[in-house]
């Protein structure tokens, strides 16, 4: 049974799930009614941190045109580019123990595609999820469903992963960014200038 969480809860990952190896998080979605002619196109990204909540380089940013980063711990599955159908809508795969030592967090978020030009936000978006499972045997483990009401936002940081005394422990952030995945790089430290 996956521990349901709700915005700012943490919880132990690896130390309540002893020789957890390898975890799946995934995200999904549904669009509200929407007639502005464009298809809901939503993003995710890890972003793997430092000590200073930072990337150590533009390589650290995993998303879909970057699906894996230099350790090949973090790996995107792929972009789905209308969010149809039930379950995960997009998958980003996580082996723990070849997470270098140097990243302390890896965070979520989900992005809307050229949310300006299709004026679209997180408004006209239900039903948000990340959920964390095991690679080995596809249970449940920890699941986050995003309640919140956002309404201008076009990014959100969902939530993370980060090291404490040597475990890993999940964090349900949920928090909103106006500026889309522009914002979220230089809150990140890249530079996409």
């Amino acid at each position: 049974m996956a521990i349901s969480l709700s915005k700012g809860q943490k919880v132990d990952l690896t130390k309540t799930n002893p020789g957890l190896t390898k975890v799946i998080v995934g995200l999904g979605w549904d669009t509200n009614k929407y007639d502005g002619g464009h298809d809901f196109d939503l993003d995710t990204a890890a972003f793997l941190l430092g000590g200073n909540s930072k990337v150590t380089s533009d390589s650290d940013f995993v998303f879909y045109n970057n699906l894996n980063d230099p350790s090949g711990s973090v790996t995107h599955l792929g972009d789905n580019r209308t969010g149809a159908g039930d379950g995960d809508d997009e998958q980003i795969s996580i082996e723990l123990g070849k997470v270098p030592a140097s990243i302390e967090k890896i965070d979520f978020t989900v992005t809307i595609h050229e949310a300006d030009v299709r004026s679209q936000n997180f408004g006209q978006v239900s039903n948000a999820f990340i959920r964390i499972v095991n690679a080995d045997n596809n249970e449940e483990l920890i699941r986050y469903d995003l309640s919140e009401d956002y309404s201008i936002e076009t990014a959100i940081v969902v939530a993370e992963l980060y090291r404490h005394n040597g475990e890993w422990k999940f964090n349900a952030i949920g928090s909103g960014f106006q500026g889309g995945l522009a914002a979220l790089c230089n809150n990140f430290g890249i530079d996409i200038g």
